[in-house]
């Protein structure tokens, strides 16, 4: 008696998948991105944290006493040094809910504007990173599948946001807006809104999106599948919304965490140099500029929140090259100058 043993094909698995795959046994990435999750958790947590410890991060309170071991403490500390004049924030509690990183200059808690701040860095980076994303994949796909004028043109604009310092560039529209806000036809955005440091980071990065996606749609334009369907008669859109789009999608998820990381550094400047949020709003680079004064007495007010931009935009830059690695490993995606 014979048996025949039929072979079943094995199912191979998809592009995706086999990515997904590699990306989930990069450790490096795998904890990186871990590290960014527990900082947005925390960052989301704000409002409960400011609740719990019963404290607003955005009101002076230079009177407040505080109770640690039982034992009344001024949250502002007469000061000791020289004539005794002034007075000196209270330093870390190291207790959560009571003043656990000390308070600053105004006696407000220095954990709840770290979280709130946080809050506002990531809001930022992370809308600014979709804003630069849609406007440069936008340029990018017009200027490579249409040619001719429409790419000289789009080209020779990139050329001039391309030939600005990104910094100087971003400060230079900082100054103008921030004083009388952005007013074009029916919309105004306030001198104070979060949204002119998202429209301005969002903008000055649109180059080194647009033109390496440029690049791809340029020699996806002469790939076989992209001539049949225009010898077919298939219109330009239905080309670049069906055919070429879904061919740097790749490239566009790759640059989700370099350009956050590089958002929150912007960010970061700017506010520094008051030219980013405005009080009473509050971000990682506002709190810096709060404790730049006290770098001798309460050195926590500032470096607390350079760790936290420190940690967070090496978790991103981690974890983009584990996707990119993981995506396309023959890619090199460069986000700065040739």
């Amino acid at each position: 008696m014979s048996s025949d043993v039929v072979a079943v094909p094995r199912k191979t698995r998809g592009p995706w998948a086999l990515a997904f795959a590699k990306l989930t046994g990069n450790r490096a990435a795998m904890a990186a991105l871990a590290v960014f999750v527990l900082i947005v958790i925390a960052c989301l947590s704000a409002p409960l944290y400011a609740r719990w410890a019963g404290v607003d991060p955005f009101v002076s309170t230079l009177d407040r006493i505080i109770t640690i071991d039982g034992q009344d403490v001024p949250v502002m500390e007469q000061s000791t040094e020289g004539l005794g004049l002034g007075y000196t924030p209270l330093g870390p509690t190291w207790r959560l809910g009571n003043y656990f990183l000390g308070a600053d200059n105004q006696g407000r808690d220095v954990m709840a504007r770290l979280l709130y701040g946080g809050l506002n860095s990531l809001l930022i980076s992370a809308v600014a990173t979709v804003l630069t994303l849609l406007l440069g994949t936008a340029t990018g796909l017009v200027a490579g599948y249409f040619g001719g004028l429409t790419d000289t043109v789009l080209s020779r604009l990139l050329d001039i946001l391309w030939a600005f310092p990104i910094y100087l560039l971003a400060i230079s529209l900082s100054i103008v807006t921030i004083a009388q806000g952005i007013s074009i036809g029916p919309i105004t955005i306030e001198s104070g809104s979060l949204w002119l440091p998202i429209i301005i980071i969002g903008i000055v990065y649109v180059p080194y999106v647009a033109r390496p996606i440029r690049g791809q749609v340029l020699s996806l334009r002469n790939s076989e599948f992209v001539l049949a369907a225009i010898n077919l008669g298939v219109p330009g859109p239905r080309i670049l919304w069906r055919d070429i789009l879904p061919n740097v999608t790749t490239t566009l998820i790759v640059f989700v965490p370099l350009m956050m990381a590089l958002n929150m550094l912007t960010e970061s400047a700017l506010s520094f140099l008051s030219i980013g949020v405005q009080p009473p709003d509050a971000s990682w680079g506002t709190i810096i500029q709060d404790g730049q004064a006290l770098l001798y007495t309460r050195p926590l007010v500032a470096l607390a929140p350079g760790i936290a931009i420190a940690v967070s935009v090496m978790a991103l830059n981690v974890f983009g090259d584990g996707l990119r690695d993981a995506l396309d490993p023959r890619s090199k995606i460069e986000l700065g100058r040739d």
